[in-house]
């Protein structure tokens, strides 16, 4: 079984996306994250969704293996096109810093490894932990195999106050920055300058053969791309967001060409302002959260990423995805359709769409 995505296929994708970076292109991209032939979701088989659900004695190779295994059932309509995410879960850099790595079939998360304090921590990347060697033997692996025709991604590193919450637990995080906010400030710079690292060191093996990058949700970029991020910052109010996060969020974005920032859930609007006011930032990827209204009703917000001269995604229905384009033109959009659509569905809607949202 194969990939069904030729070299003539990526140079339109190529094309197309630079153009939507440079802001030529005149339309929306559209994303189909589940299409297939007959329109039914893909059983995954053996593929698992974290890295953390293999046991050690699965190699690298068989797990590129379970990936082109579940792929080969997919097809690609529209501006859509193949990539896989080496993940073992949201912040896995905590775990290569010190944290525990905590796992279940369906998530990971990561808790202190000890009762730590942000006045005695020891923020180091140790080279050999298992879980960071694990994403990098599975990136060589996946890039050797496939990396010309699927876009292997960055893992999912997580924000820096994500990060930090990871070593030291949220709650302890959250009172530091009252007692000693300086403390703070030296445990992130020292996060960003590790984060920075390991960004180069995995991009270096990506680029042998996928040309461009992209973070861990779908949006191929020309060069290197990110969705920076803060979880975190939904607990804090903006004068602290101002102080503790925006400036690493800022040297991350700086370090990358087409740095993006997914802001997630109604609690990361208080920092809408602050976000918009990184220059480098190229957009935002907008995550409402569970049991929030869907992105279509959330126009006057696009309205404002776009009046700052911000590129916007989102992930909607076909609904969704009419609506927006057609209250706001499609131009700057990145629109990933949520839904399990068989090909012939998919290109309806395309053809509905052309000529809405120009």
């Amino acid at each position: 079984m194969a990939v069904d995505f030729t070299a003539d296929d990526w140079a339109r994708i190529r094309s197309d996306y630079t153009r939507w970076w440079r802001g030529e292109l005149d339309r929306p991209l559209f994303y189909f994250h589940e299409v297939t032939r007959d329109g039914k979701e893909r059983h995954p088989g053996e593929l698992q969704e974290f890295l953390t659900n293999y046991p050690a004695g699965v190699t690298p190779e068989e797990i590129v293996g379970h990936f082109v295994a579940y792929e080969s059932e997919r097809v690609y309509p529209g501006d859509t096109y193949p990539f896989w995410c080496i993940n073992s879960g949201p912040g896995i850099l905590s775990a290569a810093l010190g944290a525990r790595v905590k796992t279940a079939p369906d998530t990971v998360w990561f808790e202190p490894a000890e009762a730590a304090d942000i006045t005695s921590l020891d923020i180091t990347f140790d080279t050999e932990n298992p879980y960071w060697k694990r994403v990098v033997a599975v990136t060589v692996a996946a890039v050797e195999r496939i990396g010309d025709i699927v876009q292997i991604t960055h893992t999912d590193m997580g924000g820096n106050l994500d990060i930090l919450a990871g070593l030291i637990g949220t709650e302890a995080l959250l009172m530091a920055m009252f007692d000693c906010p300086e403390k703070v400030t030296a445990a992130l710079a020292r996060i960003t300058k590790y984060w920075i690292e390991v960004y180069d060191e995995l991009y270096a093996i990506i680029r042998r053969r996928c040309p461009g990058a992209q973070s861990w949700g779908p949006l191929w970029a020309p060069g290197t791309t990110y969705f920076l991020q803060s979880d975190v910052s939904y607990m804090i109010s903006p004068e602290m967001y101002r102080r503790f996060v925006l400036p690493d969020i800022a040297a991350c974005a700086e370090h990358l060409d087409y740095p993006f920032y997914h802001l997630d859930g109604t609690g990361a609007l208080a920092h809408v302002d602050a976000i918009l006011s990184i220059k480098k930032l190229r957009g935002i990827q907008w995550n409402p959260g569970e049991g929030k209204p869907d992105p279509k009703e959330w126009l006057d917000l696009f309205r404002r990423i776009r009046a700052a001269g911000k590129l916007v995604q989102v992930c909607t229905s076909r609904a969704g995805a009419e609506k927006i384009c057609s209250a706001l033109g499609g131009r700057g959009f990145h629109v990933r359709i949520w839904e399990a659509l068989s090909a012939k569905e998919a290109e309806e809607f395309l053809r509905d769409m052309r000529g809405i949202g120009g």
